[in-house]
Parts: C-alpha cells; sequence; structure tokens
C-alpha cells in the first residue's frame, strides 16, 4: 500500500509539473475571439478562451470610456484612438471597394493617422495567464506612403508599403534615397510607445508602473543604479513615451517589444517599484504619433497583442 500511494504521489507530481507554464497570446476582447486573418494555425493554439481561466474581459470601472474610445466599454479591455474607426485593412491585398467608405476585407477596421498629423492608439489587455518570463509587446498596423490608399486601393501594400521614419520622395509612392552619413530614419518621427501595468481582479494590489524593455539587440543586462534602481541605458529602456521609446514599425510586420517581467519591489527608472504579476492584470499599451509623421498609420483593436509563456490555470 505504501509503494502504491509513493507511485500516486510521484504520478500527480510529475502531472503537475507538466502542466507548469505554456504559451499565451492575448488581445483586445476574449482571445479566442481573435480574429484568424492575422493568426497562423500555430498561433490559434495559445489564444484562449479567458473565461474558462475565470478572466473577466471587463472588471471594475477602470478603465473609464472616453470619446476616443472606439472597442470595449467601461472597465473592458478597451481599444481607444483619437481618429475613428472607418478605414479598411490595408493589409488584406484581396480586399475590394464597392464604393465611398463601403470596403469588402478580411481582418479587422482600422483607425488611420495620416502624414503630418499627429494623434496615438491605445490598448488595454488583460493577462490571460500569470507571466513566467519576458513579456512580448507584439504590434502590427499598416504602413503606407501618404495618401497611397487613395490611389492604388488594395493594391496599395503592394506598390506602396512604407515603415514608419520613412523619407519620403518627391514622386508618389517613392522612398528617398540618401548620402553616406546621413541618417536613412526621420527618428524624430517615429512613434513613441508607452507601456502601464495596471492590478486586476487578483491582483494583491500595487500602484501602477511603467514596464522596462530590453534592448534588442543588447546585453540583457539587469542595469541599475547604486540604490538598486534600474537605469536606461544600452541593455534597458523603461517604456515612458519618450524619446528614447521610439518603435520602427513596417508595413503589416510585426514588431516585438521585449518588456522584462516585473519582479516585486523592483524600482523601475522612473522610481515606480514593481510588483509581481498576475492573470487578469491590465496591461495598458499606447503610441503616440508626432507631427512629423511621415507617413499614413493604419491601426485596429488588434494591433497589439500581448504573447509570453505563462502559469497554466490547470
Amino acid at each position: 500500500m505504501k509503494w502504491l500511494l509513493s507511485c500516486l504521489l510521484a504520478l500527480a507530481m510529475v502531472s503537475a509539473a507538466f502542466a507548469g507554464e505554456d504559451p499565451y497570446i492575448a488581445v483586445v476582447g476574449n482571445d479566442i475571439d481573435a480574429n484568424g486573418f492575422y493568426f497562423s494555425p500555430k498561433y490559434e493554439q495559445f489564444l484562449y478562451d479567458q473565461a474558462l481561466f475565470s478572466i473577466p474581459v471587463c472588471f471594475g470601472s477602470f478603465p473609464i470610456v472616453t470619446p476616443q474610445t472606439r472597442v470595449g466599454g467601461l472597465g473592458c479591455e478597451q481599444f481607444r484612438s483619437n481618429t475613428p474607426i472607418n478605414q479598411p485593412e490595408i493589409c488584406d491585398t484581396l480586399g475590394v471597394v464597392n464604393g465611398v467608405g463601403d470596403f469588402t476585407f478580411f481582418g479587422e477596421p482600422n483607425a488611420v493617422i495620416r502624414k503630418q498629423n499627429a494623434g496615438y492608439f491605445e490598448w488595454f489587455i488583460r493577462l490571460p495567464k500569470k507571466p513566467d518570463g519576458e513579456i512580448n509587446i507584439v504590434i502590427q498596423c499598416g504602413v503606407l506612403k501618404p495618401n497611397a490608399f487613395a490611389f492604388e486601393e488594395f493594391d496599395s501594400v503592394m506598390l506602396c508599403a512604407a515603415e514608419t521614419g520613412e523619407r519620403i520622395g518627391t514622386g508618389f509612392c517613392t522612398r528617398d534615397q540618401v548620402d553616406a552619413g546621413v541618417n536613412p530614419i526621420v527618428n524624430s518621427s517615429l512613434p513613441k510607445i508607452t507601456a502601464i501595468a495596471f492590478p486586476g481582479p487578483y491582483s494583491l494590489g500595487f500602484a501602477p508602473f511603467h514596464l522596462t524593455a530590453y534592448k534588442n539587440p543588447g546585453t540583457y543586462a539587469l542595469a541599475t543604479d547604486p540604490a538598486g534602481a534600474m537605469i536606461n541605458n544600452g541593455s534597458l529602456q523603461i517604456l515612458d513615451g519618450t524619446a528614447n521609446a521610439r518603435v520602427l514599425l513596417k508595413s503589416c510586420m510585426d514588431k516585438a517589444v521585449v518588456a522584462k517581467i516585473p519582479v516585486t519591489d523592483q524600482v523601475n527608472a522612473a522610481g515606480e517599484v514593481e510588483s509581481d504579476l498576475e492573470a487578469g492584470d491590465l496591461i495598458f499599451v499606447r503610441l503616440d504619433i508626432p507631427i512629423n509623421n511621415t507617413i499614413d498609420l493604419y491601426c485596429h483593436s488588434q494591433s497589439v497583442r500581448l504573447a509570453g509563456i505563462g502559469e497554466s490555470p490547470f
């Protein structure tokens, strides 16, 4: 009997170990409802019905609803933009223009911020699992040369694809070449990223704090001052929406920002105290587009997703 109990106990311990950690992908709304246009079958395995994990899409009264809330309600996962959602998914090369403002396409409807216009996009996304490693903030938006869709419609991404910060040439749909010693990117026109963690329904409670990204490629070293607070250097950058937190996005391609897993009592470069995150905690991501933006940027509610490895709930 002792031998049998020992075997059963060992089996239970092994089963728990095998169930411990697995990948997750999270978007605005219930993750299982993510639009399949953006995910291969490999990725779809890691989009879960978060309700089965008791992770609510809506909880409490934060975030509030603002005039710029385009997707989501009070206390819910949200997408916000200072421009309306009235644009098609320009990354769908098979889309059809049926008439003025009338489109047929795969994917999600977009908001657009055009050349030489300032603006912003915001996402509030709940973690479906307690993260056990770094959190990838993956951004995928459509980027076109100025006014390309008006002329080329759904062929525009095949003819006029762009990247943020691109130097636009004098002709239609052309890039400006530079000489040696000249930065090919207008770095001051790149979007600036902010990322903040907020407590959710299962948190022990913490003051919101900015996430810190590892620079890639980099040393991935935890750079700190003599008091132990993290510092911005060649390895780390706090995601605070400042000039040093810029990102370059390529049309319809993934851009991953690798955020360090928060650790309780670790102080970040803004003097804020990190806390271990729990399933259901809310991650806020904002892209600020400067007035000297050189391209047309199309983003939607699923243009940002969180990806990582977390604790299995079962």
